[in-house]
């Protein structure tokens, strides 16, 4: 019993003093990926980029977690991301209640606000991302303080079948969805369902403690669920 303990303890002294290298060995191994995916997603032509993303679209809007949500999260999709503009403008027709995504890139802060229609989107000014969002100081229904939300659509760079995410390292999503999650009782937890390209499911991705898990990943030619 002895030998047992002091083997328990001394394994685990290990495992704390190599803990700061454990996790500079993985947040390397996420830079060497982000770059690695970033030249895939750049040699993909705009066909097929187009292809896949309508081909993801019609999966999702047939989907049952699609079809029973009313308050759904749509991120604006970046030239490299899964077109997700078909999903909003289908929703918006359908009669969901939308929200998107406000990046405050200061406080590295995310909420996610209302978008009341098609005419609302036209008007949103453009990030330095180039990305449609309203101003910061613009006031706005914030999903997470009317309800919370059905379904939330995630992008990223990488994922696997187990629902493992390599997003751009910024962490607005991995802490937006970890408050979805703290919200208890106050609303039921979203479905996370990613949108990808066939090109960005992996076998493997490196995650760290901090990394939320999505619910399903859905690609042009697979959808894989947690």
């Amino acid at each position: 019993v002895t030998l047992h303990w002091l083997y328990c303890i001394f394994v685990l002294f290990i495992y704390q003093g190599s803990g700061a290298k454990m996790n500079a060995t993985v947040k390397a191994a996420k830079a060497a990926l982000r770059k690695q995916m970033k030249t895939v997603l750049s040699g993909m032509s705009a066909a097929e980029k187009q292809q896949q993303s309508e081909a993801v679209t019609q999966k999702l809007l047939s989907s049952q977690v699609y079809q029973s949500a009313n308050r759904i999260a749509i991120f604006l999709s970046m030239h490299d991301e899964i077109d997700t503009k078909q999903i909003l403008l289908s929703s918006l027709e359908a009669g969901k209640t939308c929200f998107i995504p406000r990046y405050d890139s200061k406080s590295r802060n995310m909420d996610m606000v209302r978008l009341h229609s098609v005419s609302d989107y036209d008007g949103l000014p453009e990030t330095s991302w180039k990305i449609k969002q309203p101003p910061l100081d613009e006031q706005r229904e914030d999903a997470l303080k009317t309800g919370g939300l059905d379904l939330v659509l995630v992008p990223g760079l990488a994922f696997t079948e187990a629902g493992h995410r390599l997003g751009r390292g910024r962490g607005y999503y991995d802490t937006f969805m970890s408050s979805c999650a703290s919200l208890g009782g106050a609303a039921p937890a979203p479905s996370l369902v990613a949108v990808a390209f066939t090109q960005q499911l992996l076998p493997h991705v490196p995650t760290d403690e901090t990394d939320v898990t999505v619910h399903i990943v859905l690609t042009a030619d697979t959808e894989s669920s947690q």
